[in-house]
């Protein structure tokens, strides 16, 4: 299995188009870095000027912590397009090139041809993660440095002491792995049933695409809906950065506002990916081979 592992992952990263995210992201996070270097103060006085005529604010708000949670907000939104680039080719694309039918004369199952493939997927999908994580936290920390992180929810203000803070980004990194590798499983699910990878991408990204609109139109029929839909739960790592308030409204270190609403994301993802790899398998298992 780890050699199959292996020989999916050089596939992968043999390919050019996988290079296409890796170089969107770095220029993405380099651009808005830039321009908070250059124009953080104005940046900074726009976006807290409703809350300065409340009261005064002593400090530094653009820092690493608060840029690399713009990064987020910005590119986790268009990362799962950039996944599934790589997820949706990964069965279609052996179709493609006629080489699938061979691959499975080999001395392998075809669960663990499904599951090394799938695996390939994941490493290659937390990477990406990673290199976004080195680049918008990391990097940012370097070129801003740290201090509290002042973020404005709906309806209210959270400050989070520098010492509180990294940990969070920690698990909400954690959480969009899981959450992106929910977006690979869509793809791979998809790459099923073409012999072009055209198809499954863009059927992929469609899909992305409709299920966010759902998530954030407010009308009773899309409600019913809404807490099965992966793309619900793709934005709760937000939670990690709610933080809870004793009786006399002081925050609690250490402490998150919403812990079950994270609990709750994660099942469903989990269990989106569970089902979308189980489907994927039944199928594969009986599908003829022809290409």
């Amino acid at each position: 299995m780890f050699t199959l592992i292996q020989i999916e992952l050089y596939k992968i990263f043999n390919r050019p188009r996988t290079y296409i995210a890796f170089i969107a992201i770095a220029a993405l996070t380099i651009i808005v870095q830039l321009g908070l270097k250059v124009d953080g103060k104005e940046y900074a006085d726009f976006v807290m000027a409703d809350l300065k005529n409340t009261f005064s604010i002593d400090g530094k708000i653009i820092n690493g912590y608060f840029v690399c949670y713009v990064l987020l907000q910005l590119l986790l939104v268009h990362v799962p397009l950039l996944i599934a680039l790589i997820a949706a080719d990964m069965i279609s694309g052996e179709a493609n090139i006629g080489t699938l039918r061979l691959l499975l004369t080999k001395p392998i199952s075809r669960v663990q041809f499904i599951i090394a493939k799938f695996i390939a997927t994941c490493i290659y999908t937390v990477a990406l993660l990673i290199w976004l994580a080195i680049l918008g936290l990391l990097l940012s920390i370097f070129i801003f440095g740290t201090g509290d992180l002042l973020l404005l929810k709906n309806n209210y203000v959270v400050q989070l002491q520098q010492n509180d803070i990294f940990w969070r980004y920690t698990g909400a990194f954690l959480f969009a792995a899981i959450a992106m590798i929910t977006v690979a499983a869509v793809g791979f699910f998809l790459s099923l049933f073409a012999e072009n990878s055209i198809g499954p991408i863009v059927a992929t990204m469609s899909i992305i695409i409709v299920c966010t609109i759902l998530s954030t139109m407010s009308l009773p029929l899309f409600n019913l809906i809404k807490p099965y839909l992966f793309t619900t739960h793709l934005v709760t790592w937000k939670e990690f950065f709610d933080i809870k308030i004793n009786n006399q409204n002081e925050t609690i270190a250490g402490s998150i506002q919403n812990p079950a609403k994270i609990i709750n994301s994660l099942t469903v993802l989990i269990a989106h990916i569970i089902i979308l790899i189980s489907i994927t398998i039944f199928i594969f298992k009986k599908k003829d081979i022809l290409s």
